[in-house]
């Protein structure tokens, strides 16, 4: 599903709304989520899952192709992890 699929869907389920304020009030979803997590916050939203910033280690490899080993800094990622809610159904499914 893309962002404009997900408008799209609100729209049509919330009569009185126009697309561009569904994308609006989107948008302003997004960018808030965005902001906690650029300050390194938890966000988690009920019935559906928390995202949490994740620290990785520093560490060292081989590159396949050279066989040179290289440094790889620490880094930053994104961890999500989904509700039991969301989690139920498909599991169901895959039964």
């Amino acid at each position: 599903m893309l962002k404009r699929d997900l408008i799209a869907a609100v729209t049509e389920k919330m009569d009185g709304y126009l697309k561009k304020d569904v994308s609006q009030a989107i948008d302003i979803i997004l960018d808030s989520i965005a902001d906690a997590l650029g300050q390194g916050r938890r966000v988690e939203i009920r019935g559906f899952g928390s995202f949490c910033v994740r620290q990785r280690k520093a560490r060292s490899t081989k590159n396949p192709k050279t066989g040179k080993l290289m440094n790889i800094p620490p880094r930053k990622t994104l961890h999500f992890t989904m509700s039991k809610s969301l989690k139920d159904p498909l599991v169901k499914n895959d039964e």
